[in-house]
């Protein structure tokens, strides 16, 4: 366990007194692993999201939850896994982040996570509910107009532009901190057929359902863009390349099994990926270059599969 967040049989004093402190504080306090499942929430955490008194839940499934119950998080929205993949192409890609949301009981908080090397995650809100409304006014206008210049409408994971930026941001690290990461580039297979056949709503149909199934499969600081059409970018932070190409992998095999036409219920889809690790030397030009010209390969050899660049 963390030694901010001790664990309740922990004995060293200090530790105690500062668990104790969390559990009697105002502030909302919950501690995340890098699955994104909770591990610890203080009395006032869980009043505000609904949670019992050892209730353990993924971060997901609380927001989900919270949004079919009506209590906990104020998510308005009428497609929840839009919603998700749009908070994830912003979720823990930061060290620090903090922002202002609403809870459904009418209270406005300012919210607080702080992202450990190890993916843990400490989330830490303050109820700000006494503020100026009109301030509070011009700041939810900033914030949804940041979202939207981040977001494809489309699916609600990044844009083109955030996601490059999110790589470019992949580069620097790399040659800074030696941290791997690996790149994947996304196209639908034979996706022109399914708009000629199908008329493009099931086309932009078959783009969410893409979106949402690849996106439920990543982890939190993963990044995950729509750069146009039918292609998208994966980054993998941290990602070996043994461990890179058995999740393309599985990712494929994911997106085999969906059969996202109600009115069609035989049809399926597939996509093909190119993949490569970030190298010395990268930059944004050179890393799309080499994924794409795997794909291109991919492609080649009959597309449903993945192909490393060279």
């Amino acid at each position: 366990m963390m030694i901010f967040m001790p664990h309740p049989a922990c004995t060293d004093p200090i530790a105690q007194q500062l668990l104790m402190a969390y559990n009697d504080s105002p502030l909302l306090v919950a501690l995340l692993d890098a699955g994104d499942h909770l591990r610890y929430a203080n009395p006032a955490f869980r009043s505000a999201y609904g949670l019992d008194a050892d209730e353990l839940i993924s971060w997901s499934e609380l927001m989900r939850r919270n949004h079919a119950l009506g209590n906990g998080a104020y998510i308005e929205t009428r497609d929840i896994e839009t919603w998700l993949s749009t908070v994830r192409s912003r979720r823990g890609k930061l060290p620090f982040r903090a922002f202002e949301a609403d809870l459904c009981d009418g209270r406005w908080i300012w919210m607080t996570e702080t992202l450990r090397a190890d993916g843990w995650m400490l989330c830490v809100a303050s109820d700000i509910t006494v503020l100026r409304g009109s301030e509070r006014s011009m700041r939810q206008q900033r914030d949804v107009a940041l979202r939207a210049a981040q977001t494809d409408g489309m699916t609600g994971i990044s844009n083109r532009a955030h996601i490059m930026e999110q790589l470019r941001d992949s580069i620097a690290e790399r040659q800074q901190r030696d941290t791997p990461c690996g790149v994947v580039l996304l196209d639908l297979d034979y996706f022109k057929r399914v708009n000629d056949s199908y008329g493009h709503p099931a086309g932009d149909a078959v783009l969410k359902d893409f979106a949402h199934t690849v996106q439920r499969s990543l982890r939190r600081d993963d990044s995950f863009g729509r750069l146009g059409g039918e292609e998208f970018l994966l980054l993998f932070r941290g990602m070996s390349p043994k461990n890179l190409g058995s999740v393309v992998s599985v990712l494929l095999n994911v997106v085999r099994q969906r059969h996202p036409l109600p009115a069609h219920p035989d049809f399926g889809y597939t996509c093909s990926a190119g993949m490569t690790e970030l190298r010395p030397g990268d930059d944004v030009r050179s890393v799309y270059k080499r994924v794409d010209e795997a794909l291109y390969q991919a492609k080649g050899a009959g597309r449903d599969r993945s192909m490393w660049a060279v």
